[in-house]
């Protein structure tokens, strides 16, 4: 059965055409008549505009009596969760470059990931009908960069259909069937090597909310087949649903009897939060007088490459009028249906009143959420300096969360116990929390600013920290140079891809580079430079909490985690510049810089002056000074009533260096 099946996924920088090769793969196999637009998988109005995918697409084609499952796939670092789920869920990739480039950093790190689960690699040049592509050059790049023949690469032009039919013809004759895959890779597919599934598998890969269908998952079924009204139990879950209807994607959903092995499809379960039925989690088939499986043998069952999305960076998300807080509020209810990377939960800010604090992958991430708001709900919103999660270790244990072991339950369900050192490489559940409870014990998850304890309760301070690649030509090695050292960063290694340009690695806190490093970057560079960063692990740091006090209000929204080599110089510009930005009230503003619980700076911005005394020409002096004093006091208990107004922009102009 199988060997008329392929699963397959594109890697592909931005602009380097993977979304008009996947058009072109739908029209030459008959999938979908001629589009009159280009992008038929991004299917959001955000996609098409800025010509990014954002969301994986799965669809089904036929070439020459063999079915192919396309999932195509987010190009950006931000999205790299979604590459993850796809890789998972395939056995085969397209390397798509550009003849007109050349290999960029962010494509060599999807392509590790390719490698690293033992993925087929087909090597496709695109884009040579182009006056400046040059196919031997790049050819010349991927054969020193993955050891592959350039008599092996496919050079083809999505533009002009050139050679996409060859493309079609090596994903069938080149790669072998699944079967086959799975027999040389059993590590992909089981913990076991001598596993042997005598039940249908699958694997869940992604879910989404539809209003009339409600949870509906998508699967790669590994074992055997499922159908409508059969069982199924979720292992690491353990919810017991009911299939009701097996769709497969056109890429519009199409209605089948069943799903065999090897396909790629969704299935509607009829449960009301994707809560139910987790990404990454394996789906078994059982009877229906099956109510308790083992678990030793239940997780036997379990297809490896089970992750949860780790968001490390977070803002507090406001609404700008006061009476769209219930139509944000179930805006974010709904998007986690349907992106489970993002998380939120509710804030109260004494400056901007209620909001959230949110989640997500990175700043692009960030940045495509915002406009999704303003788009789908017509809300305007202030998103704050965005910052990440820390791992505390107190020497003192008398917190409330500590006391009640709350600490540990959050370190293990949130998977954040592998960071801490001596337990990376431990797999750890509930039923473990009194085995390791002395050592876990004194270790605490910060998500904000304000959970950071005083000084004296803190032994050590991990912060997350990414690898970083940059691939820049080499005549601006020294403007790369000059930026790094601008931010804490260890060379982890250098690499010549070709004689004109280098990949330089380098470990850097990842709150030094989601702020504007990328832009800075390129700036350098004049646009020349490509950079990926990936999360790796935690570090320890010498750490310090710094709070913004605007008329002795702390706001939060401002506060932030600065290494102590940088204090002096941050809280002397955060003050001078909200002095600057902040607009004159009818009463003075102080503004305070604390680290922990000393001001360390303070700034005043004046009072807005009225002249009480313009119409006392000539008048008695007593009156004079009673008209004074009356202001006086009159200011005074404004100060005391008023709150300070803060711009909505500041947030965005705070956070530019």
């Amino acid at each position: 059965m199988s060997q008329n099946i392929r699963n397959f996924c594109i890697i592909a920088h931005i602009d380097h055409g993977k979304s008009t090769l996947a058009d072109r793969m739908l029209e030459i196999t008959w999938t979908v008549h001629k589009l009159d637009h280009s992008q038929m998988l991004d299917r959001m109005d955000i996609e098409q505009e800025r010509w990014i995918t954002i969301k994986l697409t799965p669809a089904r084609m036929q070439w020459k009596w063999v079915e192919l499952n396309l999932i195509d796939t987010p190009w950006h670092v931000d999205f790299q969760y979604e590459v993850s789920r796809s890789l998972a869920a395939v056995e085969w990739v397209i390397l798509l470059v550009d003849a007109s480039q050349w290999v960029q950093a962010q494509t060599l790190s999807t392509l590790y990931m390719a490698i690293e689960q033992w993925l087929e690699i087909i090597p496709v040049l695109n884009k040579i009908d182009l006056p400046a592509a040059n196919p031997e050059r790049v050819a010349h790049e991927l054969e020193n960069l993955i050891g592959i023949d350039r008599n092996d690469i496919i050079k083809i032009s999505g533009k002009t259909w050139l050679n996409v039919d060859k493309v079609l013809d090596a994903i069938i004759e080149k790669i072998p069937a699944p079967d086959d895959f799975k027999i040389d890779n059993p590590k992909k597919f089981s913990t076991s090597w001598k596993f042997v599934s005598d039940r249908s598998r699958a694997l869940i890969f992604d879910s989404v909310y539809d209003k009339y269908r409600w949870v509906v998952i998508y699967v790669k079924t590994v074992d055997w087949q499922f159908k409508a009204w059969d069982k199924i139990r979720l292992v690491h879950s353990e919810n017991i649903i009911e299939i009701t209807e097996v769709w497969y994607f056109t890429p519009d959903y199409t209605k089948d009897n069943f799903l065999k092995a090897w396909q790629i499809g969704y299935i509607v379960t009829w449960q009301k939060s994707v809560r139910d039925a987790k990404i990454w989690d394996t789906i078994v088939k059982i009877e229906s007088s099956e109510l308790r499986i083992d678990n030793e043998k239940l997780r036997s069952y379990i297809i490896p490459w089970f992750k949860k999305v780790k968001p490390f960076v977070y803002a507090w998300v406001y609404h700008i009028d006061t009476e769209d807080f219930d139509k944000l509020r179930d805006w974010f209810e709904r998007l986690t249906l349907n992106d489970s990377a993002v998380e939120y939960e509710y804030e109260n800010s004494i400056a901007l009143w209620h909001g959230f604090r949110c989640w997500f992958l990175g700043t692009l991430h960030m940045d495509i959420i915002k406009e999704r708001i303003s788009r789908e709900h017509d809300v305007e919103t202030i998103f704050t300096i965005p910052n990440v999660v820390y791992l505390v270790k107190l020497k003192i244990l008398t917190l409330e969360k500590v006391k009640h072991g709350a600490n540990i339950v959050e370190l293990i369900k949130t998977w954040m116990y592998k960071y801490i050192p001596g337990f990376e490489n431990l797999e750890l559940d509930l039923w473990d929390i009194e085995k390791y409870n002395e050592e876990l014990k004194s270790w605490i998850i910060v998500r904000s600013w304000a959970d950071m304890p005083d000084p004296g309760f803190i032994d050590e301070i991990l912060e997350p920290c990414a690898e970083v690649e940059i691939v820049w030509p080499q005549e601006y090695a020294w403007n790369i140079m000059d930026l790094v050292k601008e931010y804490r960063w260890e060379m982890k290694g250098m690499e010549y891809i070709d004689d004109t340009r280098v990949l330089w690695k380098y470990i850097m806190p990842l709150w030094e580079i989601i702020i504007d490093f990328y832009d800075r970057l390129k700036s350098s560079t004049k646009g020349y430079a490509t950079m990926n960063y990936e999360f790796k692990t935690y570090l320890m740091a010498e750490l310090w909490r710094l709070d913004i006090f605007i008329n002795w209000d702390k706001v939060e929204a401002f506060s932030m985690i600065v290494h102590k080599d940088k204090a002096y110089y941050t809280w002397r510009d955060i003050v001078e510049k909200l002095k600057e930005l902040i607009p004159k009230h009818l009463f003075p503003i102080p503004l305070q810089a604390w680290i922990w619980s000393k001001i360390i700076a303070r700034e005043t911005i004046s009072a807005l002056k009225k002249d009480v005394l313009a119409k006392c020409y000539g008048w008695d002096v007593s009156r004079k000074r009673k008209l004074l004093d009356k202001q006086k006091e009159w200011k005074k208990k404004l100060k005391q009533m008023w709150k300070v107004s803060v711009p909505n922009d500041i947030f965005i102009k705070m956070v530019t260096r």
